[in-house]
């Protein structure tokens, strides 16, 4: 691995400095966690779980920092444009058809849709409303694309709305701005065995990728600070009473003095007895909501997951499970969520 010369500590604080500051671009956040982890000779695979970039282009980015400083992270401002010139829209085109996401410094290999409008946004300074006008430049430039939508056959609409409101009238009994924290939770399962995320490619083109003869699993809980965007993430052998309890009691420490309110499903081992027992003996103040059954899509932490597979594990050969899932705890940890939640934020 190639040894670099460490940066001052000025420079880690400044950069340190700059990945908190919630004004700054996601993108612009990523460039200087980049620069951080390689001045920790952090590994190719590490730097690219938790920026996305690749080490190659970690370097140009600590030199182009080294050179222009804070400024030489910063996306160029320009004016938001509504469109595309038919021009530029033929010169992306090109890019699509010849290019893939690593020409940019992003270890993928495959174009996706929020991939192409951060790169119109940055290239062109457009960002377009809807994402159908980047669908269209997608078949426009002969790529297909197909992603069926699923639904419970026994969600109820109606009791989903009342669940809605009459949360969000409890929830807005608490004082968060002083001494309570919203955290909502979910558990997911992450296996050896290659889950698959639709791409765009050109029409005729398919890509293949290895797949484990073996499966294991691990499990990881996630908890989000739905005001923060923090998230708490762990990873443990399985989703059950007994990791349940333990990881109630770990959040209890992260937020020793503030009323906890937790939104999660309702699976057996969140309403077991030892969960009842915990919340009887426990000297943290939990207050724990049960989501609506058969209505993923209304905990943001779900979308949470989404995003990490999308970065993670979707379209990889998975060969340690272990060694995906701290990384994918790590990228988690690392990263901040902004989602909406009721009518709260």
């Amino acid at each position: 691995m190639k040894e670099i010369k460490k940066l001052t500590s000025n420079q880690v604080k400044e950069l340190e400095v700059f990945v908190k500051d919630k004004e700054k671009m996601g993108v612009e956040i990523k460039r200087a966690q980049a620069i951080l982890l390689l001045n920790e000779n952090s590994s190719e695979v590490l730097i690219c779980s938790l920026t996305g970039f690749n080490r190659n282009y970690a370097f140009k980015l600590r030199s182009k920092y080294l050179e222009k400083g804070i400024e030489g992270l910063l996306t160029k401002k320009r004016k938001t444009k509504a469109l595309l010139t038919r021009g530029q829209k033929e010169e992306i085109k090109r890019v699509l058809r010849n290019c893939s996401p690593k020409d940019f410094g992003i270890s993928l290999d495959f174009w996706t849709t929020a991939i192409l409008g951060e790169l119109i946004e940055e290239q062109y300074g457009v960002k377009y409303k809807s994402r159908t006008s980047y669908y269209l430049i997608f078949k426009e430039s002969k790529f297909s694309y197909h992603n069926p939508g699923k639904q419970y056959e026994k969600r109820d609409p109606e009791k989903i709305d009342v669940w809605e409101k009459e949360v969000t009238e409890k929830l807005k009994s608490f004082d968060f701005e002083k001494n309570a924290i919203l955290l909502t939770e979910d558990e997911m399962i992450l296996t050896t065995q290659t889950t698959c995320q639709k791409v765009w490619l050109p029409t005729g083109e398919y890509p293949r990728i290895d797949v484990a003869s073996n499966r294991k699993r691990r499990c990881i809980y996630g908890f989000l600070n739905i005001f923060s965007g923090q998230q708490h993430a762990f990873k443990t052998s399985g989703a059950n009473s007994e990791s349940t309890c333990k990881l109630l009691n770990e959040i209890g420490k992260i937020y020793p003095k503030k009323k906890i309110i937790i939104i999660w499903d309702n699976a057996i081992w969140h309403k077991s007895k030892e969960v009842k027992q915990l919340l009887t003996d426990t000297k943290y103040d939990f207050h724990l909501i049960n989501s609506p059954p058969y209505a993923p899509e209304k905990n943001p932490q779900e979308h949470v997951w989404k995003a990490g597979r999308e970065h993670m594990s979707h379209n990889k050969f998975i060969k340690d499970i272990d060694k995906t899932t701290n990384e994918f705890v790590a990228y988690l940890s690392n990263t901040r969520f902004d989602y909406k939640f009721l009518d709260l934020k």
